[in-house]
């Protein structure tokens, strides 16, 4: 089946003068097909129904028509820049682009100080767009306060990056925050439908012929972002040959080919990367191979460093899983070996079987609060001294002195448990590693109570 798009109507409203001001030269025809299709009104804006649906808290703060500052916080190809243009058309005012990447702070300080002359002046507020803020380091971030809180401008801000690790806090705590997903399939197909049927700025001037699922496929490759569906279908579209009256025919196979695989949203250093290995965590905690093996592969395929991968896996075998399972750590390790003899993709399979083994292990973190304890134990007594009968005796000296005096060799003894105190004198009731009744440690907790007993047996204690 073929869905053809042989428009003869436009769409929406007409663009405010805001918009014909600021961008109306990038509308041009030979502009790419994602900023041509930028919404000029709220009619045209699709997706983020959490902010902008009935109740949602961006429609409120516009509504309200109060004059506020803000930070956008979400993916690329969500309408970030979209809606800091549409708030703006709302609230009025000198409003100003100006983005982190291309220029620093000596631009900034004239935009502040052309924005105080302006309300000096004239009494009209400045509306500063700040695309990729975050890329302006927190002392830099300062120069904005001091503007924003006399009310000389207002900030909008627009991050890919988490605002609350990369957002000066004095400066995010007189902003409001606003968090954008990545749009939903249905979400960009209707955008993709408008493109193609849009004749102005869109490719309705152009006979095209889709077979069905091509649009889809193009929402699926984009994963949430708009932009890169509409450079993909234009790609798509512009390359075609053009057959009988022009008509440039699609089918769905050619489209397959033609795309090329999208990277996943991925920053090593950024959110993102601790977002996926908390879930890798978890699930290996919560005994589930299937989450544990999708967030494992996810992380890989994105280009993660396996390494680091091992890396958590191995402190995970000692943390969560503990003597409950003591293979675990030698899968790790092994794990590891192996990814190093290997190398990728094959070695990504011994990390794999790894997490496969770890997510099914008896977990305890008896070990891992055991050894908490003994640090908090350490902070709390200090350097105690080592009792004298376990102590190093290597010289006549300290054999004088007392080191190694009353030592009891446990090989001689019958049960391999003789009554000697380990722990100095202080601390001879702690008791700081606790064993469960996951897995080994069953056992190694039976093994304990036994040797415990006959000690207090030997020291003329008598039973439990």
């Amino acid at each position: 089946m073929m869905i053809r798009y042989i428009s003869k109507y436009g769409l929406g409203e007409e663009a405010v003068d805001l918009f014909d001001r600021a961008s109306g030269a990038a509308r041009a025809r030979d502009a790419p097909l994602a900023d041509r299709m930028r919404p000029r009104s709220w009619q045209e804006f699709v997706g983020q129904e959490h902010l902008l649906g009935e109740g949602g808290p961006l429609l409120k703060a516009v509504r309200a028509a109060v004059p506020f500052s803000m930070i956008l916080w979400g993916p690329p190809g969500t309408g970030k820049t979209t809606l800091a243009r549409l708030v703006a058309g709302d609230l009025g005012g000198h409003f100003v682009t100006f983005s982190a990447v291309l220029s620093g702070v000596k631009e900034v300080k004239q935009i502040l100080e052309e924005a105080r002359q302006i309300r000096s002046l004239h009494g009209r507020r400045t509306i500063l767009f700040v695309d990729e803020l975050h890329r302006f380091n927190k002392a830099q971030q300062d120069a904005f306060l001091p503007h924003v809180e006399r009310g000389d401008i207002l900030l909008f801000g627009a991050t890919t990056e988490n605002p609350s690790f990369e957002i000066n806090s004095p400066l995010l705590s007189r902003c409001l925050v606003f968090v954008l997903y990545p749009l939903a399939d249905e979400d960009i197909v209707r955008i993709l439908r408008r493109a193609l049927e849009d004749q102005d700025r869109g490719l309705g001037h152009l006979s095209v012929e889709l077979e069905t699922g091509v649009l889809e496929l193009l929402a699926r490759s984009a994963r949430g972002d708009a932009r890169t569906a509409l450079n993909l279908l234009e790609a798509l579209v512009l390359s075609a040959p053009e057959g009988n009256r022009g008509l440039r025919r699609i089918p769905l196979e050619e489209a397959r080919r033609s795309i090329q695989e999208h990277p996943l949203l991925y920053d090593k250093a950024g959110e993102e990367h601790f977002n996926l290995i908390s879930a890798f965590h978890k699930s290996l905690r919560g005994g589930d191979p299937d989450a544990s093996l999708y967030w494992l592969t996810r992380m890989l395929e994105s280009g993660e460093d396996p390494l680091y991968v091992a890396r958590r896996m191995i402190r995970f075998a000692s943390e969560d899983v503990g003597l409950a399972d003591p293979q675990a750590l030698q899968m790790a390790l092994a794990a590891k070996d192996a990814f190093h003899f290997l190398g990728p993709p094959e070695g990504h399979l011994a990390l794999a079987q790894a997490a496969v083994y770890l997510a099914l292990a008896p977990k305890s973190n008896a070990l891992y609060a055991a050894h908490n304890r003994a640090r908090e134990v350490i902070r709390r007594t200090g350097p105690l001294p080592v009792p004298l009968a376990i102590r190093n005796a290597p010289t006549p000296l300290m054999r004088r002195m007392g080191y190694g005096r009353g030592y009891l060799y446990p090989h001689d003894d019958p049960d391999r448990v003789v009554d000697q105190e380990y722990l100095p004198e202080a601390l001879r009731e702690e008791r700081l590693y606790r064993p469960t009744r996951e897995g080994m440690e069953e056992e190694f907790g039976r093994r304990l109570r036994r040797w415990r007993l006959l000690r207090r047996i030997k020291r003329g204690g008598g039973g439990p």
